[in-house]
């Protein structure tokens, strides 16, 4: 069995995001989203989602960042008729899902389903932008070593420290 051990500390309750990430630098992956309306959808991904507006070419495209590698290019285009069952997924901190989800529902009601617990020791929000794209904002939950849940990682090959 390969063992899995993480470079980093195991998630924390009190975990804050990093900074915004202002550079620019080769994108190893990001995704290109078509907008009937470039405003409103740059409206909703910056105080929704809580991206900024990296730049923008006028009428071509807005390239949005949250955190570093976590890019978005909205370009004028035909939009999604209905959200699609593939996702784009966003990495946050707990803390965030809340936040996030008011934000979201205040702007567009109805877009934010209720956060959920999963299996892979995470909460997930899941977001359905103005043009159909589907968002999901993933935060990684805190690991109690004593738990049944730790137990199923471990054994899986996962080090979790014992309490």
């Amino acid at each position: 069995m390969n063992e899995f051990t993480s470079p980093v500390p195991l998630p924390a309750l009190d975990a804050t995001p990093p900074e915004i990430y202002r550079g620019f630098y080769g994108m190893p992956m990001f995704c290109i989203v078509p907008t009937d309306d470039l405003a409103a959808s740059v409206d909703f991904w910056t105080r929704g989602l809580g991206f900024i507006d990296l730049f923008t070419i006028p009428g071509q495209v807005t390239h949005l960042r949250r955190w570093a590698f976590q890019d978005v290019l909205l370009v004028p285009g035909e939009a999604a008729a209905t959200a699609s069952s593939l996702s784009v997924n966003i990495a946050c901190v707990l803390r965030e899902i809340d936040e996030t989800a008011a934000r979201c529902a205040e702007l567009v009601p109805g877009c934010v389903s209720a956060p959920e617990e999963k299996p892979w020791n995470s909460v997930e929000l899941t977001v359905v932008t103005p043009e159909n794209t589907r968002v999901v904002l993933t935060a990684a939950r805190p690991i109690d070593p004593d738990s049944a849940l730790a137990d199923d990682l471990r054994s899986v090959g996962f080090t979790i420290p014992a309490s």
